[in-house]
């Protein structure tokens, strides 16, 4: 086993600008800053990698960086030690290593990096990064009486493409020959998905628990060792670890599409030495994505898709054409029985076989179903805290019911159509303001129930082509079409806790 040194996490890392005067006084060069995609070219041993000539892609990137444009619209980003390749693992001695982040993603408090690690000079392995800032899973624990200490357990998986090799480890072309590199053929590649547990340190420069994934741990040049600090941190349950069935899709890095995790709790608790039986786990409580699977409203079993793990995604754009893209039905959504709005299923029993929804149902199904639909165009893609961006279609006729958030929050855009919208009395002040042309409130208070809840004093808004409704953690809102045509908006729903 290896155990980080006390002494790695004691010593401050050196700052962005002390990094930058010691790489630029070895190398005489400018230093591209790491994170642009461009890997640096070797100098041979000794020397650091270095980057562009004097003056084009540094100069460049700050003036874009600090630009007025870029100032208002955010465009360009990046988070200090990314930007400067800072706090990872192996800078622990910066002097001989140096890293190349190709991609950093996000997902509520978990990150996950793409990188290239050089050592003296050489390229030495691809990686995957992984921090955890374990806010859920310290709840988890605090519950049976325990804490997190040290070290956590993580469940990765990777899916990407690796090189197609013979049974003697030789890369085949797409031929199914030997590739050879002066040939024009290209690598055979396959598809896989690989998964394994590891183990992660809490490291206080960053206050989080990380692991860097390597997909080997030989130094690149003959006859040369690893420096004390970064060795100590390496082994089957170090903070630089290498997992062999992982190694041939690093190898691909580039092609390393996603990283999905689950976390727990370590398997002995520390201070104590004893065993954990129980460990709890932090694998994204109730998470699902919807599915269009069954055409019948309500078909819950086959449109929910439950998954036990975070996603980081590391596709980098998506083009959609919502129209092409099947709905999923909800029957009475959002409400209970005892809502005014609710249509009790037995009254129509022809509307409760899936026969009656294949096709293009009529409308007038939908009115007496109370039958809404929604298109989910993005879920588990999304990064950050954002949970779904869908659209939805509100039929003549029908409602989607009352309802609060409570550590989400949530935004419609209507796109056409026009309906009633309902936001609780005070959730917007000016909703409930008095018309000084008429000495009287602007709009009208009406009571509706809050699905789960209880009946609430609601201001009735009506809504059309431009109308933004936000609503915050706390919030109540609803709508409901009293037109002949289809109400249609787009919402964002994302975590606000």
């Amino acid at each position: 086993m290896s155990i980080p040194s006390s002494r790695m996490y004691l010593e401050q890392p050196p700052s962005a600008e002390e990094t930058f005067r010691r790489l630029l006084q070895d190398s005489g060069a400018t230093v591209l800053p790491l994170g642009l995609g461009a890997a640096p070219p070797s100098l041979g041993p000794g020397k650091p990698p270095s980057a562009q000539p004097q003056g084009d892609v540094l100069v460049e990137f700050r003036d874009l960086y600090s630009s007025p444009e870029n100032q208002i619209f955010k465009v360009v980003f990046f988070p200090d030690r990314i930007f400067h390749a800072q706090y990872l693992n192996a800078t622990r001695a910066a002097q001989r290593y140096r890293y190349a982040v190709s991609d950093a993603r996000s997902v509520l408090d978990i990150s996950a990096l793409k990188a290239q690690v050089f050592m003296d000079g050489r390229k030495m392995a691809n990686l995957v990064r992984i921090e955890y800032r374990a806010g859920r899973l310290i709840e988890q624990t605090r519950e049976v009486g325990r804490f997190l200490r040290e070290e956590v357990i993580a469940w990765v998986q990777l899916t990407g493409k690796a090189i197609v090799r013979n049974a003697r480890g030789q890369a085949l072309d797409e031929n199914g020959d030997v590739h050879a590199p002066e040939g024009n053929v290209p690598l055979a590649t396959e598809a896989r998905t690989v998964s394994c547990p590891v183990k992660m340190h809490f490291c206080p420069w960053i206050n989080s628990y990380q692991v860097e994934i390597w997909q080997t741990l030989e130094p690149p040049a003959p006859n040369s060792s690893h420096h004390f600090q970064v060795a100590s941190q390496m082994g089957p349950t170090g903070s630089i670890t290498r997992v062999r069935s992982f190694a041939p899709l690093l190898e691909l890095i580039d092609e390393v599409q996603t990283v999905e995790m689950a976390f727990r709790e370590n398997d002995v608790d520390t201070p104590f030495g004893r065993p954990i039986v129980n460990p709890r786990w932090d694998n994204n409580y109730e998470r699902n994505y919807q599915a269009p699977r069954s055409p019948l409203p309500n078909d819950n079993a086959a449109n929910t898709v439950p998954v036990g793990n975070y996603l980081v995604n590391f596709q980098k754009g998506w083009f959609l054409d919502a129209n092409r893209i099947s709905p999923v039905r909800y029957r009475n959504a959002m409400m209970d029985s005892g809502n005014p709005d609710y249509v009790d299923p037995a009254l129509h029993p022809e509307l409760a076989d899936e026969a009656a929804w294949k096709g293009t149902p009529p409308l007038q199904a939908f009115k007496d179903a109370n039958v809404i639909e929604m298109r989910w165009l993005l879920q588990r893609e999304f990064g950050g805290s954002v949970v779904f961006f869908h659209e939805v279609i509100i039929p003549p006729g029908t409602t989607e019911g009352t309802h609060c958030h409570v550590g989400s929050e949530e935004l419609y855009y209507i796109v056409s159509g026009e309906g009633i919208a309902y936001m609780a009395v005070g959730d917007d002040p000016a909703t409930t303001e008095i018309d000084p042309a008429t000495g009287k409130p602007r709009y009208k208070i009406v009571e509706r129930h809050v699905f789960g809840l209880f009946p609430r004093p609601c201001v009735e808004l009506p809504v059309k082509s431009g109308n933004v409704i936000f609503t915050k953690s706390g919030g109540v809102h609803g709508i409901r079409n009293i037109g002949n045509e289809p109400l249609k908006f787009v919402a964002f729903l994302y975590h606000s806790s």
